[in-house]
């Protein structure tokens, strides 16, 4: 998964326990119609790949979502989700077109563009109708 944005935040490097286990916090503002904040986590060795960027940099970063559930001592189960990066590269905009409302838009050759060369859209086939005769005049099954 991945997220692409310009840097608000870079934490510094925060280390917990004997072990030493490294953690290091970065936000992103995200480029959506409706831009979002998301902080993401860079654990042990990856916390050194922030050394290069700087805070208004656009970037894209390589995501992992990591989930776990805990029980309190009362008995109570609770559950906690986590961003985890473990990649990062300066953003290029051809490598990353923004998305409108949050879905993957076709490139090339997907249905209702005129395929190169010429000739006709494509428009997908039409689902059966279920149940027969409706009298709204779509085709949903529904």
């Amino acid at each position: 998964m991945e997220v692409s944005g310009r840097v608000k935040v870079i934490g510094e490097t925060q280390t917990f326990g004997a072990n030493g286990f490294r953690k290091r916090e970065f936000v992103v503002e995200t480029f959506d119609q409706y831009p979002q904040v998301i902080m993401v986590e860079f654990v042990q060795d990856n916390v050194n790949l922030l050394d290069q960027y700087q805070i208004g940099q656009e970037v894209r970063i390589f995501v992992n979502i990591r989930g776990r559930e805990w029980v309190n001592p009362e008995g109570v189960t609770k559950y906690f989700n986590s961003i985890q990066g473990w990649r990062l590269e300066p953003y290029q905009q051809q490598a990353q077109q923004p998305q409108q409302g949050g879905f993957n838009q076709p490139q090339q050759g997907g249905f209702n563009q005129a395929p190169q060369g010429g000739g006709q859209a494509q428009t997908p086939p039409s689902p059966p109708a279920v149940g027969g005769g409706q009298q709204d005049g779509d085709d949903l099954p529904f």
